[in-house]
């Protein structure tokens, strides 16, 4: 999984959760409005002073940016499984296709 692009897709949700412009949470994170854009973007990944620095300021724990969250759409969550799928062998993707046929057929 790439975890780098799920942090930072995380750092975004929850900027929005909040609803917040990117000058707003930059603020409170302790960020310039340029790191977060870049952040939000995937072209920066955040150090672990950065991401100690966002959930201080919103009093969330670190795996909360590793982790997807339970109430994705279905858009979000095709987007996630899509990223852990390009990581696969040809051999694991079959595996997975054919789990995929057992499941849509139960």
């Amino acid at each position: 999984m790439d975890y780098q692009k799920l942090i930072n897709l995380n750092i975004k949700k929850l900027r929005q959760t909040y609803n917040l412009t990117q000058e707003e949470f930059a603020e409170k994170a302790g960020l310039s409005l340029q790191g977060l854009s870049n952040i939000e973007r995937n072209r920066y990944q955040p150090n672990a002073k950065t991401v100690d620095n966002i959930c201080k300021a919103f009093k969330i724990k670190p795996i909360e940016l590793l982790t997807i969250s339970e109430d994705n759409n279905n858009e979000e969550i095709i987007k996630n499984i899509t990223l852990l799928l390009k990581q696969c062998t040809k051999t694991k993707l079959k595996k997975i296709y054919n789990i995929i046929l057992i499941m849509l057929k139960l």
